[in-house]
Protein backbone atom coordinates (compact mmCIF):
# COMPACT_ATOMS: atom_id res chain seq x y z
CA UNK A 1 0.00 0.00 0.00
CA UNK A 2 1.48 3.58 -0.71
CA UNK A 3 1.75 6.25 1.31
CA UNK A 4 0.34 9.71 0.28
CA UNK A 5 0.56 13.13 2.15
CA UNK A 6 -2.90 14.19 3.21
CA UNK A 7 -2.37 17.92 2.52
CA UNK A 8 -6.29 18.70 3.37
CA UNK A 9 -5.81 17.76 6.29
CA UNK A 10 -2.15 19.59 7.31
CA UNK A 11 -3.93 22.39 5.91
CA UNK A 12 -7.06 22.07 7.91
CA UNK A 13 -4.78 22.05 11.74
CA UNK A 14 -2.50 24.67 10.71
CA UNK A 15 -5.87 26.98 10.52
CA UNK A 16 -7.01 25.58 13.28
CA UNK A 17 -3.64 26.18 15.19
CA UNK A 18 -3.81 29.68 14.01
CA UNK A 19 -7.06 30.50 15.08
CA UNK A 20 -5.79 28.91 18.36
CA UNK A 21 -2.89 31.23 18.58
CA UNK A 22 -4.84 34.34 17.58
CA UNK A 23 -7.04 33.16 20.41
CA UNK A 24 -4.00 32.64 23.14
CA UNK A 25 -2.74 36.26 22.04
CA UNK A 26 -6.54 37.83 22.93
CA UNK A 27 -6.86 35.82 25.51
CA UNK A 28 -3.08 37.27 27.16
CA UNK A 29 -3.23 40.80 25.80
CA UNK A 30 -6.50 42.18 24.57
CA UNK A 31 -7.92 42.50 21.47
CA UNK A 32 -5.58 45.30 19.56
CA UNK A 33 -6.45 47.81 17.62
CA UNK A 34 -10.13 47.19 15.69
CA UNK A 35 -9.62 44.20 15.63
CA UNK A 36 -12.63 41.95 16.28
CA UNK A 37 -13.75 38.11 15.12
CA UNK A 38 -17.32 37.01 13.65
CA UNK A 39 -16.54 33.07 14.36
CA UNK A 40 -19.32 30.49 12.83
CA UNK A 41 -19.61 27.01 14.65
CA UNK A 42 -21.55 24.48 14.21
CA UNK A 43 -24.23 24.10 17.06
CA UNK A 44 -24.47 20.07 16.84
CA UNK A 45 -20.79 19.21 17.18
CA UNK A 46 -20.15 16.59 20.17
CA UNK A 47 -17.96 18.99 22.06
CA UNK A 48 -20.00 22.06 21.81
CA UNK A 49 -21.36 23.28 25.25
CA UNK A 50 -23.75 25.88 25.04
CA UNK A 51 -27.12 27.31 27.25
CA UNK A 52 -29.87 25.14 26.23
CA UNK A 53 -31.86 28.26 25.06
CA UNK A 54 -29.03 29.12 22.50
CA UNK A 55 -29.00 24.98 21.47
CA UNK A 56 -33.27 25.85 20.42
CA UNK A 57 -32.19 29.41 18.75
CA UNK A 58 -29.52 27.78 17.13
CA UNK A 59 -30.08 24.24 16.22
CA UNK A 60 -27.55 24.13 13.72
CA UNK A 61 -24.89 26.71 13.81
CA UNK A 62 -24.63 30.17 15.40
CA UNK A 63 -22.32 32.90 14.88
CA UNK A 64 -20.57 35.12 17.87
CA UNK A 65 -18.76 38.33 17.78
CA UNK A 66 -15.58 38.70 20.00
CA UNK A 67 -15.43 42.67 19.92
CA UNK A 68 -16.36 44.58 22.57
CA UNK A 69 -17.89 42.34 25.53
CA UNK A 70 -16.25 39.49 26.33
CA UNK A 71 -14.87 37.83 29.49
CA UNK A 72 -13.08 34.86 30.80
CA UNK A 73 -11.63 33.83 26.88
CA UNK A 74 -9.95 30.75 27.87
CA UNK A 75 -7.92 28.91 24.93
CA UNK A 76 -6.94 25.19 25.05
CA UNK A 77 -6.00 22.87 22.98
CA UNK A 78 -8.86 21.52 21.83
CA UNK A 79 -10.60 24.63 21.69
CA UNK A 80 -12.19 27.56 23.87
CA UNK A 81 -14.33 28.80 26.43
CA UNK A 82 -15.52 32.31 26.91
CA UNK A 83 -18.63 34.08 27.86
CA UNK A 84 -20.62 35.99 25.78
CA UNK A 85 -23.31 38.56 26.55
CA UNK A 86 -26.79 37.65 25.12
CA UNK A 87 -29.39 40.75 26.05
CA UNK A 88 -27.91 41.46 29.60
CA UNK A 89 -27.47 37.96 30.02
CA UNK A 90 -23.58 36.27 30.30
CA UNK A 91 -23.77 33.17 28.83
CA UNK A 92 -20.64 30.61 28.95
CA UNK A 93 -20.16 28.59 25.98
CA UNK A 94 -17.12 26.24 24.84
CA UNK A 95 -16.52 25.88 21.11
CA UNK A 96 -14.04 23.15 19.91
CA UNK A 97 -11.55 24.38 17.08
CA UNK A 98 -12.80 21.45 15.18
CA UNK A 99 -16.45 22.86 15.26
CA UNK A 100 -15.71 26.24 13.87
CA UNK A 101 -17.16 26.55 10.02
CA UNK A 102 -15.80 30.04 9.64
CA UNK A 103 -13.32 32.91 11.33
CA UNK A 104 -13.37 36.29 10.29
CA UNK A 105 -11.43 39.14 11.04
CA UNK A 106 -13.01 42.29 9.07
CA UNK A 107 -11.06 45.10 10.36
CA UNK A 108 -8.19 43.27 8.29
CA UNK A 109 -10.38 41.76 6.12
CA UNK A 110 -9.09 38.05 7.06
CA UNK A 111 -11.19 34.92 7.00
CA UNK A 112 -11.06 31.51 7.12
CA UNK A 113 -14.03 28.94 5.58
CA UNK A 114 -14.01 25.31 6.59
CA UNK A 115 -15.65 23.26 4.25
CA UNK A 116 -16.61 19.90 4.76
CA UNK A 117 -17.40 17.24 2.24
CA UNK A 118 -20.76 14.79 2.48
CA UNK A 119 -20.67 11.78 4.19
CA UNK A 120 -20.01 9.57 1.59
CA UNK A 121 -17.21 11.59 0.58
CA UNK A 122 -15.50 12.11 3.70
CA UNK A 123 -12.90 9.25 3.49
CA UNK A 124 -11.86 10.04 -0.36
CA UNK A 125 -11.90 13.67 0.21
CA UNK A 126 -10.62 15.50 3.44
CA UNK A 127 -11.92 18.71 5.17
CA UNK A 128 -10.77 21.30 3.91
CA UNK A 129 -9.69 24.80 4.85
CA UNK A 130 -10.37 27.82 2.37
CA UNK A 131 -9.25 31.05 2.80
CA UNK A 132 -11.62 34.54 2.46
CA UNK A 133 -10.27 37.42 1.24
CA UNK A 134 -12.31 40.78 -0.19
CA UNK A 135 -11.64 41.36 -3.91
CA UNK A 136 -9.00 43.98 -4.80
CA UNK A 137 -10.24 47.59 -6.58
CA UNK A 138 -9.31 46.56 -9.87
CA UNK A 139 -10.38 42.40 -9.94
CA UNK A 140 -13.59 42.35 -11.48
CA UNK A 141 -16.70 41.45 -8.97
CA UNK A 142 -17.63 37.12 -9.32
CA UNK A 143 -20.56 35.28 -7.85
CA UNK A 144 -19.63 32.07 -6.73
CA UNK A 145 -21.96 29.43 -7.76
CA UNK A 146 -24.28 28.57 -4.58
CA UNK A 147 -23.79 25.60 -2.54
CA UNK A 148 -27.19 23.87 -1.80
CA UNK A 149 -26.21 23.88 1.98
CA UNK A 150 -26.13 27.62 1.79
CA UNK A 151 -29.26 28.74 0.78
CA UNK A 152 -30.37 29.61 4.63
CA UNK A 153 -28.40 32.74 4.14
CA UNK A 154 -26.77 35.02 1.81
CA UNK A 155 -23.50 37.10 1.62
CA UNK A 156 -23.19 40.13 0.65
CA UNK A 157 -20.27 42.28 -0.77
CA UNK A 158 -20.33 45.42 0.72
CA UNK A 159 -17.05 46.70 -1.20
CA UNK A 160 -18.67 48.78 -3.79
CA UNK A 161 -20.58 50.71 -1.41
CA UNK A 162 -17.41 52.14 0.24
CA UNK A 163 -16.09 55.46 -0.02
Amino acid sequence: MSRSIEYGNLMHRAMRGLIQEVLGDVAENGLPGNHHFFITFDTTHPGSALADWLKERYPKEMTVVLQHWYDNLEVGDEGFGITLNFGDSPENMYIPYDAILTFVDPSVEFGLRFETQGEDEEEAAPEQAEPLRAPRDDEPETKPEPHAADKEGEVVQLDKFRK
